[in-house]
């Protein structure tokens, strides 16, 4: 039997692949024609070849409290996202506008302030968070920037716009995942490749390191750069691995690390070696004791003051989660147009802040329509699918709200973006988004494309790999020759 009679379309979503049922969007014309060419058992073959890949690879994610064990095997999915020239040229230049207006932001909070002064964003709701680090005011980062990698999650709509749902300036994870994607596909199913002029990924670890070595706060001939992880049982501990050896730098841990007359040094085998560029995979509150959590185990004691003195620069630096506050989102458009004097390129989700009195009543009397989340968590934890919770769980989670309205956001749900996912032998719709990944160097710039996380759940909103999601390869096709 030939997989092309498994399609099957979700009316209410906006299909990424198809027009109309039996109809391929031209950009995806070739891939539907190629899935269709393989037989039932050709495709299972190649399927069982991928996950064999997966697991030789060792390409995991960590889902914590499981009582199974907590490293898994990350879902991917072998039908690509095809996105174009034309649509990529205009998520990319969005992106870039959004980032450098983040950074301009994150700037003016530990330096004049003005965006406060001149009324653009509420002082309160910015200095209330934890995120705002009011032990680092006054202390500018090398090069003045503070979001050296972001992740920025995008999501479809109904009627096909795309639209920005949130930031993630700390620490941004997934970009491993991408990378091993492409390289899974081509191996699995490299005749997908020959009818398409995809831009690469593999260049993502040099544009990093540049990155990295841009930051540097001493003009030396090789910076030296280190992938700080807080250890393997974090969620990320693939992926802070893979970028350390794809770039050619150390993997450390905090105690490999020591400070001495206000510079930072790193124990190897052959004694001490200066460091110049930490890449933090560690959450801040926990980056040194000695300034922030006491209790913490994963930083280095006196970082921080080794910071201040500019002698070692940290990416992303410190402070720079204030940019991906869910409330601060919310006043994104208004904060492009007062550093950068332009409309915003992208648009986003309408947003109700419990900060506000009037939005949390408007909240708190509309709960069974909305989508509610807290302000600092992420990976899908603490939200509230108000369309499909009960009457029990709402009353609950507004029992909470109540205890912290400022904590909370709400927005209606949106019908995300679907895509045909291979599912228990059939072509199936299932809801996506997309994490493009944006480095701040010397320029801003957009890796090609993104990790396309997938809700492998029919019916799930939820994309995040540790609520059962997946992901797909993503590509961008090269622009036509003139």
């Amino acid at each position: 039997m030939l997989a092309a009679v498994q399609w099957v379309h979700d009316s209410a979503a906006y299909d990424e692949t198809f027009a109309r049922p039996g109809e391929p969007r031209p950009h995806y014309l070739p891939l539907v024609s190629a899935l269709e060419s393989f037989t039932q058992a050709e495709i299972e073959r190649r399927e069982r070849l991928q996950r064999l890949s997966l697991i030789d690879q060792g390409v995991t994610f960590t889902v914590y409290g499981e009582k199974e064990g907590i490293e898994r095997i990350f879902p991917f999915d072998f039908v690509p996202r095809i996105l174009s020239a034309e649509e990529w040229a205009r998520l990319e230049a969005g992106l870039i506008q959004r980032v450098t207006a983040l950074n301009l932001f994150v700037l003016d909070v530990y330096e004049g302030q003005k965006c406060f002064k001149d009324g653009v964003i509420p002082a309160a709701l910015v200095l209330s968070r934890s995120e705002y680090k009011r032990e680092l005011l006054g202390v500018l980062p090398p090069r003045r920037i503070y979001t050296h990698v972001v992740g920025t999650d995008l999501i479809r709509n109904e009627r096909g716009d795309y639209l920005v749902l949130e930031d993630n300036c700390r620490c941004p994870s997934g970009v491993s995942y991408v990378l091993e994607n492409r390289n899974l596909l081509t191996r699995v199913f490299p005749e997908f490749f020959t009818a398409y002029p995809v831009r690469q990924v593999r260049d993502y670890p040099n544009r990093l390191l540049e990155t990295l070595h841009f930051s540097a706060p001493r003009f030396a001939e090789q910076p030296v750069a280190v992938v700080l992880t807080p250890g393997i049982h974090n969620s990320a501990f693939f992926e802070h691995s893979f970028l350390a050896r794809e770039m050619g730098v150390f993997l450390v841990e905090g105690r490999d690390l020591i400070v001495e007359d206000n510079h930072c040094f790193m124990r190897t085998t052959r004694g001490r070696q200066r460091v110049d560029v930490i890449y933090r995979r560690v959450d801040e509150d926990f980056l040194d004791p000695l300034t922030f959590r006491r209790d913490s185990l994963l930083g280095v004691p006196g970082l921080v003051n080794v910071y201040r003195e500019g002698n070692v620069a940290i990416a992303n630096a410190p402070g720079a989660g204030v940019a991906d506050d869910k409330s601060v989102y919310a006043y994104m458009p208004a904060l492009i147009k007062y550093y950068l004097d332009q409309d915003p390129i992208l648009g986003q989700v309408e947003t109700h802040l419990g900060f506000r009195k009037d939005d949390f009543a408007y909240i708190r009397d509309n709960l069974a329509k909305l989508v509610v989340k807290t302000c600092g968590d992420s990976g899908g934890y603490n939200m509230l699918m108000g369309p499909f919770a009960t009457k029990k769980e709402i009353d609950a989670y507004l029992a909470q709200m109540k205890e912290n309205p400022g904590n909370y956001i709400a927005q209606p749900l949106v019908e995300l973006s679907a895509h045909p996912t291979y599912v228990g032998g059939r072509f199936e719709p299932r809801r996506i988004d997309l994490r493009p990944f944006i480095l701040y160097g010397n320029k801003v710039q957009v890796l090609p494309g993104g990790l396309t996380r997938v809700a492998l759940r029919a019916g799930s909103y939820v994309v995040n790999s540790s609520q059962g999601g997946g992901s797909k390869d993503t590509w961008v096709l090269a622009p036509r020759a003139a």
